[in-house]
């Protein structure tokens, strides 16, 4: 594997392969765990061209555990706002003696464009492009589930929110039905295009219906900064319909998991109660993101 640009095309023993060198990077660089220096004499770039908390920081300091130097661009108070292209920029940045770049944009494909104007040994990581693909994130989320439930095949997860709008989900579609698992998404008749149907997925937008036959649901967080106006009538109307509480709670399994891709809205896709919740997740996937990360970086860019 030379770059990571999405789960859509890997195959599932990749994948597989993936979740299990994560399993090993699980709490390196934590309390008497020493870090490693699987890169040592590496650099890698972080572009993001998009806000970001937890991807950003986990990929810098992922590749600081293995022992990567790393390089962080951002474009406020950059060559981009004089107009130097996203190329311009990639390769000025390359020039620079580069080993990887992980890369978040909005345009959908930018990673994919970017691998065709670097030079062979620059390995390139999508961390985000559009609505397109997020596949880290799939993979975390995914690898969370396997801790929790100790298999992915024959599980029933649920992707609720705005699939529209979110490259998490096609992530998640992806690499969990490769796996073997059974994926229903759910949400507004306006958030749901009907083309998903052709990933393999069920569609519904009665979040209570399904809610006694999912073993995981996936909160999606409402994408307002990529929406036009209009697409559902309020949050208050959301929040009712298609928001976890505790009461949805006590109508679903027992031991259902709650997966949130953050930043989380509370109030919005999940209470409180439920986000803090013996059922949640949420911080069990910033823990291995880290470790997927470390995993990526590792397979890519290690002399093994």
């Amino acid at each position: 594997m030379k770059h990571l640009l999405g789960l859509e095309d890997l195959s599932a023993d990749e994948i597989t392969r993936i979740l299990n060198d994560a399993e090993g990077f699980v709490g390196v660089g934590v309390g008497t765990i020493p870090k490693r220096d699987d890169l040592k004499g590496k650099v890698v770039a972080n572009l993001f061209f998009e806000p970001s908390t937890r991807t950003r920081v986990s990929f810098g300091l992922a590749a600081r555990r293995l022992g990567a130097e790393t390089l962080d661009f951002s474009p406020g108070g950059s060559s981009t706002a004089k107009g130097e292209t996203f190329i311009d920029t990639a390769k000025n940045i390359e020039a620079m003696g580069v080993n990887a770049m992980v890369i978040r944009h909005s345009s959908p494909g930018a990673p994919h464009v970017l691998t065709r104007h670097l030079l062979p040994h620059v390995h390139v990581v999508n961390a985000g492009d559009g609505a397109h693909e997020h596949p880290t994130q799939g993979l975390l989320d995914i690898l969370t589930i396997r801790q929790r439930k100790r298999r992915v095949a024959g599980l029933t997860v649920g992707l609720v929110g705005d699939i529209a709008h979110s490259r998490v989900a096609r992530s998640n579609i992806h690499g969990l039905t490769k796996l073997g698992a059974k994926v229903i998404v759910c949400g507004p008749t306006t958030l749901v295009p009907s083309e998903v149907a052709g990933l393999g997925v069920e569609i519904t937008h009665d979040l209570d219906a399904i809610l006694p036959r999912c073993d995981v649901l996936n909160l999606l967080r409402i994408q307002f900064e990529r929406q036009r106006s209009g697409l559902f009538p309020s949050i208050r109307e959301y929040r009712l319909l298609f928001g976890m509480d505790g009461d949805r709670m006590r109508r679903a399994k027992p031991d259902v998991l709650l997966l949130a891709p953050g930043p989380i809205n509370r109030g919005v896709e999940i209470t409180p109660d439920a986000a803090d919740g013996p059922n949640s997740a949420i911080l069990d996937q910033v823990t291995n993101g880290l470790a997927v990360r470390m995993a990526v970086l590792s397979l890519l860019c290690g002399e093994g």
